[in-house]
């Protein structure tokens, strides 16, 4: 019997919060290595980005280097901001870091990768979310859609295939703490 999203995604984010905080961390600076190492990070001027919940994979080893624009949730679109680590978050309406309302825009144009927080992957670059649909409905328009974005997740949830429906966008690759494949 197929698993559903919703049964898949339960039980794999109860695997990531059992994850111990020293391993996590480790997990982490490893995939951080990994991005920082590849030629699409380091050709890369502009960055979207996210700000860790739910013991996330930690991208923010990276946020000194490069350009980073970080999501508000407005409505059931994420609108991309400019951020640096000396500016400040505001707690966004799902308790996540955003910043500041009016903090400078990000345009799509102005985009060179983007890293897709995730609860899981597949092998075809497919990706399973919390359930919003905030990146699939970005993904699909124009002007978003032209953009490299690679998943992030740990190497436990890249899996060989995923449940999915009609509106799954796909993404470019996939990045864990053991590679980056894209």
């Amino acid at each position: 019997m197929k698993q559903t999203k919703a049964r898949l995604r339960q039980q794999l984010l109860q695997q990531r919060r059992s994850l111990e905080p020293k391993l996590w961390r480790d997990y982490s600076d490893r995939l951080c290595e990994n991005l920082q190492n590849s030629s699409l990070f380091q050709r890369a001027e502009t960055i979207l980005g996210y700000f860790s919940i739910n013991q996330e994979p930690d991208l923010s080893p990276l946020f000194s280097q490069k350009t980073w624009g970080f999501p508000r949730c407005v409505g059931e679109s994420l609108h991309w901001h400019y951020w640096k680590p000396t500016e400040r978050l505001i707690t966004g309406s799902y308790g996540i870091a955003e910043p500041a309302v009016d903090a400078p825009r990000v345009s799509a144009a102005a985009v060179d990768l983007i890293l897709v927080p995730a609860v899981a992957c597949d092998l075809q670059g497919y990706r399973l979310g919390y359930g919003g649909g905030f990146y699939d409905r970005m993904l699909q328009q124009p002007q978003w859609s032209k953009i490299t974005a690679i998943g992030i997740i740990f190497a436990f949830a890249y899996l060989p295939s995923l449940p999915r429906d009609s509106w799954d966008q796909q993404l470019n690759g996939v990045c864990t703490e053991i590679s980056l494949n894209y």
